[in-house]
């Protein structure tokens, strides 16, 4: 047998000699162009965004042009924007939200932040939100829902969005982990009722930290920058907060940085080179497969509007999945199920710990017994058996800036050759 098509984890050539350099979105440009920013900025010494001409106010305008979205407001991570933007919707003690098992642990903690309490809802073979499920776990109690578009890839919003009409549940999308995704041909983050961005540094475009709530709805955004920064009516230069319709409420401050900002401006200017770029990988990498009965890929609604950073296949069975995984790392692949005995992906509800064993920062255990609340969520690590399942059979291929359109047709390869030898 040619040595190259035998696999690499038999004793034959792999396919890839050297590894792939790793990357990641916008940290990966990062060029002379953010550490001009960044110096003016400091040589400027107005490192307070409270000022007309502020690296933030011009980041919110820039952001809410792109989003084509009449109100955009920067704070200091995805986190918190979150929190905002629910608290803008009016989420607070006493309510549920629901949020989808596949995530990352902050879009469940800015609920706690509010004092709601997150209710944990199945994926489906798009790996967002399960509509089908989240009609089953809405209460007398729910007050909202958070589709989470992961890994570059919108969540199936038009039956969602439909689900919150029919039950009067306000929508905030999580679009931290798809900046610059579109559905239906507009920004994701503008169906539902706000929308939040993460410039973390594993995202699409990057400060290292910040983040962006948006809306069109007036009176939302006034409470997100309420609930950004109690001192915002104490600032003459703040945006016409005499005018504002809700009464100032005191909060936690989530203010952005005047550095974050400075970077996050010319980031937003690589936004369609970032994602040009990563489509441009995934559509050579199933340009190149062959069709195979050993698994499917992944429901996307909208594949126009995925930002590329991922492509996942969804095995018949996990024992499969993991077989491919060994050789695929064999071959040079970086690639493992999304859920295994390890700690692969920390996107996961299982691994949130802190909110399964619902631990509280104070003694009254608060949120989940606030007085306020009359309902009565538990918590497991198996309570979510259909999410596991499909995560233990899924492989997820990322795709980053270091990487070429050669390389991305090259893990297509690798992909082909394991199926040929291990598919039935």
């Amino acid at each position: 047998m040619d040595p190259t098509e035998r696999l690499a984890i038999d004793g034959g050539t792999p396919v890839f000699d050297h590894p792939i350099s790793p990357g990641v979105s916008g940290p990966s440009v990062v060029g002379e162009e953010e550490i001009n920013a960044v110096t003016n900025l400091l040589k400027s010494q107005q490192l307070f965004r409270h000022r007309e001409s502020s690296e933030t106010n011009q980041m919110e305008k820039e952001a809410a042009k792109v989003l084509g979205v009449k109100y955009a407001l920067m704070v200091n991570s995805g986190t918190s924007a979150l929190i905002c933007a629910l608290l803008g919707v009016g989420v607070g003690p006493g309510d549920e939200v629901i949020v989808p098992g596949y995530t990352f642990i902050a879009t469940a903690s800015a609920v706690i932040a509010t004092g709601a309490v997150p209710v944990i809802a199945e994926i489906d073979d798009s790996l967002g939100l399960s509509p089908d499920d989240v009609v089953k776990k809405i209460t007398p109690h729910t007050k909202a829902i958070i589709p989470v578009h992961m890994r570059g890839i919108p969540a199936k919003l038009d039956q969602l969005i439909k689900i919150a009409t029919k039950h009067d549940l306000r929508v905030v999308e999580d679009c931290c982990q798809s900046v610059g995704a579109e559905y239906r041909g507009h920004k994701v983050g503008t169906f539902g009722d706000a929308g939040a961005w993460s410039l973390n540094y594993f995202k699409t475009i990057s400060a290292g930290e910040g983040g962006l709530v948006y809306t069109n709805d007036r009176d939302v955004f006034e409470r997100a920058c309420l609930a950004a920064d109690p001192g915002l009516p104490m600032w003459e230069t703040a945006d016409h907060v005499d005018e504002w319709h809700n009464e100032p409420f005191p909060r936690q401050t989530y203010r952005a940085s005047e550095v974050l900002a400075a970077i996050a401006r010319v980031q937003l200017g690589k936004l369609d080179e970032i994602v040009g770029h990563q489509r441009l990988l995934k559509s050579s990498f199933l340009g190149e497969l062959d069709e195979s009965g050993n698994y499917v890929h992944q429901y996307v609604e909208d594949p126009s509007g995925d930002t590329g950073v991922s492509a996942s296949i969804i095995f018949h069975d996990k024992e499969m999945a993991i077989g491919y995984a060994h050789a695929l790392q064999a071959e040079g692949v970086e690639v493992a199920t999304i859920y295994n005995d390890g700690f692969p992906d920390r996107h996961i509800y299982s691994h949130w710990d802190a909110i399964l064993e619902k631990r509280s920062p104070h003694p009254t255990g608060y949120p989940w017994k606030d007085p306020s609340y009359r309902g009565n969520v538990e918590y497991s690590k198996d309570m979510c058996p259909q999410t596991l399942d499909i995560l233990g059979r899924t492989l997820r291929f990322d795709f980053h800036m270091n990487m070429t359109k050669t390389q991305a047709r090259l893990v297509a390869k690798a992909l082909n050759k394991v199926d040929s030898a291990l598919g039935v």
